[in-house]
């Protein structure tokens, strides 16, 4: 059992020593003091140890009533209530004084008496100093047996709870666990939805417009000084459609636009729009490029005209498909037209012009106009040819050009994939999704 220690005043246990001490010195001093009186003087060494123990047994005394105050009554009426304490003071007086007198027996048993009769009475006051300490020895005591009991209680009562406690977190925990692991799978299938609904919208509008789109809900109208259109065409697709059923012609025109949507991935351009057979390019918006918009026009230009050479009807492959282009340089409005149904958008002259490029050109050959060949010139990468003079509708007479190829060797670019009738975003999202160990169908047995 421990017991504390602390519940016993420190002072009391310093008082106790310190009274001990004293009355050791005062003993000590009255053997010197009866050597005075018997012998009538003291030896100058026996008199400083008399005066050197006198004066510390009464330090020692005067110490322990300051720090047990409750023992200065009994000490006051030992002074009072002892005549014999006045006259064994004066006698001290003279052993301090050491003036020589006759040594006296008797006066030194008297002496003796007295200093014993004193003594006894501090050993009165050392007896009520130790009933104090062992008081609070017994408080402590208590004080320990209570907190054993108390700690003996708690150590049962953790014994009969703990396991209770145990079973109620571990259950808390195999569902925090089970919540966590549905919320990550949730949290899996919501990031899939998000890229899902996110390359869908990229199909529809470029990445800086949608993502402006989403953060502030509104995309101004802006101006572009300088951008390149691109316009195509298929020739003789309306005798195409007359002789095809319409589930035939939308396989034949996603397998076309597949192999186009493919090809123009590895220019700075941007797909504008396809209406029917008419397909539309842009470069140098909504992200400026400086004056390379109308270098990759031309190289995308050619590029799609080689691949339309590869294509077949996927119905009549022994009908070579036939494209008929266009290209012009100038300034253009763009931005989002529509709540619903939201598309990116191009006005200005510069998107007739470049249309009627295409549609007074002739099949299998890019038609440019002379602000586009100023373009190229300037790069020394292509070979251009005057057409001609042509009347342009809404704009009259034109000078206008062939372009004819590049300087040099072609750019190395992806080979054609095989056509088939899967839209090219979709094959993406789908690869994908079946790639990515973000998302996995929930496999449950029944």
């Amino acid at each position: 059992m421990y017991l504390n220690m602390g519940s016993i005043p420190n002072r009391y246990l310093v008082g106790f020593k310190n009274l001990l001490r004293s009355i050791e010195c005062k003993g000590i001093a009255s053997v010197l003091g009866i050597n005075y009186f018997a012998r009538g003087y003291l030896q100058p060494r026996d008199h400083i140890r008399y005066i050197s123990h006198m004066v510390l047994g009464r330090d020692l005394l005067d110490n322990t009533l300051n720090l047990v105050p409750s023992l200065i009554p009994l000490h006051v009426d030992i002074k009072e209530d002892s005549p014999e304490y006045q006259v064994l003071e004066k006698k001290n007086q003279r052993i301090v004084d050491n003036r020589p007198q006759s040594g006296s027996v008797s006066e030194a048993i008297e002496y003796f008496d007295q200093t014993a009769t004193l003594l006894d009475k501090l050993r009165a006051v050392q007896k009520q100093l130790r009933e104090y300490i062992r008081e609070g020895v017994n408080d402590s005591l208590r004080e320990a047996r209570k907190s054993e009991a108390v700690c003996a209680g708690i150590l049962v009562l953790v014994c009969v709870v703990s396991p209770i406690i145990i079973a109620l977190v571990r259950n808390a925990v195999n569902t925090i666990q089970v919540y966590a692991r549905n919320l990550s799978e949730k949290a899996r299938e919501l990031e899939y939805e998000k890229e899902l609904s996110d390359s869908l919208l990229y199909q529809m509008l470029p990445a800086s417009v949608a993502k402006q789109l989403k953060q502030t809900q509104q995309v101004p109208a802006e101006f572009f000084a300088s951008v390149t259109v691109y316009f195509s065409d298929i020739v003789g697709f309306t005798a195409i459609a007359a002789v095809s059923t319409p589930y035939q012609v939308i396989s034949f025109l996603n397998s076309v636009y597949k192999l186009f949507d493919e090809r123009i991935e590895c220019y700075d351009v941007y797909k504008i729009e396809t209406i029917g057979d008419s397909y539309m390019v842009a470069s140098g918006l909504p992200v400026r490029n400086g004056n390379k918009h109308a270098t990759e026009i031309a190289s995308m230009a050619l590029e799609l005209l080689e691949a339309t050479s590869m294509c077949r009807l996927p119905h009549r492959p022994d009908q070579a498909l036939c494209m008929r282009s266009g290209i012009h340089t100038g300034p253009c409005v763009a931005g989002i037209v529509g709540t619903k149904m939201p598309r990116y958008c191009l006005f200005g002259d510069t998107i007739n012009t470049a249309s009627r490029m295409e549609s007074t050109g002739e099949p299998m050959r890019i038609q440019i106009s002379e602000d586009v060949k100023r373009a190229l010139d300037k790069t020394g990468l292509f070979i251009t040819t005057p057409r001609g003079v042509v009347d342009v509708k809404g704009k009259g007479e034109m000078t206008t050009y062939w372009l004819e190829g590049r300087n040099g060797p072609s750019p190395v670019r992806p080979t054609a994939a095989s056509l088939d009738c899967t839209p090219s975003f979709l094959a993406r999202i789908h690869s994908k999704g079946r790639s990515s160990p973000r998302y996995q169908p929930n496999v449950r047995n029944h």
